[in-house]
């Protein structure tokens, strides 16, 4: 059975979601207060609907309870959105994932059972900035306020030594988790292998230890 998913709120983040969500042949529900949003939604969506999901009756209405997920990608109104959130834990909906506007936002989403809370915005522009300063960073993905992953492109300064050799755990305190080369992917890699150039190393760990690693270690 294909999986159920709704998305309320159908702006660039969540209009985004149904589109890929459509894309990976799932079943999507698109919701929204506005008319239009969910007119541009008619022939991607398997179904779209206008709805204030602020009433708990409209939420048991659409039947969101049987839904396999549901995301909150609600932009301009965060008292919609924590009040949705909230609602929607409370017909026991199983996982609720929603778009937060800041840190503050964020915590009261956890506090009220939220599943996953994403910072899409703040998420962007951390992983810009970081490909801005090094050309070496290819991706930079947050997996809490203090933890992220790296991939980082070998160049001159890591090829030919290996892992051991530069003791990154002990140094830096960032593990090399897996290393893209070609086609292959080493994960775990043997402390032993020797780095080549052009290898895509991807590493774990604190935000400023990873920080250090890239000041130090990139081309």
């Amino acid at each position: 059975m294909k999986k159920e998913f709704a998305v309320i709120g159908l702006g660039r983040f969540g209009g985004s979601i149904v589109e890929e969500l459509n894309e990976l042949d799932a079943n999507v529900l698109a919701i929204d207060r506005d008319a239009e949003r969910v007119r541009d939604f008619q022939d991607i969506a398997t179904e779209s609907v206008i709805a204030d999901t602020t009433e708990e009756s409209v939420l048991r209405d659409l039947g969101l309870r049987n839904f396999d997920h549901v995301i909150v990608a609600i932009g301009d109104n965060i008292q919609s959105s924590i009040l949705t959130t909230l609602l929607l834990k409370d017909i026991g909906v199983k996982s609720v994932t929603v778009k937060a506007q800041s840190t503050y936002h964020a915590r009261v989403l956890e506090k009220i059972g939220a599943d996953y809370v994403v910072h899409p915005e703040r998420d962007m522009g951390r992983r810009i900035a970081h490909k801005m300063m090094s050309s070496s960073v290819l991706d930079y993905i947050e997996l809490s306020n203090e933890y992220s992953v790296v991939e980082y492109l070998a160049g001159k300064k890591l090829a030919g030594r290996s892992i051991l050799e530069l003791d990154i755990r002990a140094v830096y305190g960032i593990s090399i988790i897996a290393i893209k080369r070609g086609t292959d992917i080493l994960v775990s890699p043997d402390p032993n292998l020797e780095i080549e150039r052009d290898d895509i190393l991807i590493a774990i760990g604190e935000d400023s230890d990873l920080t250090a690693f890239e000041k130090k270690m990139m081309d």
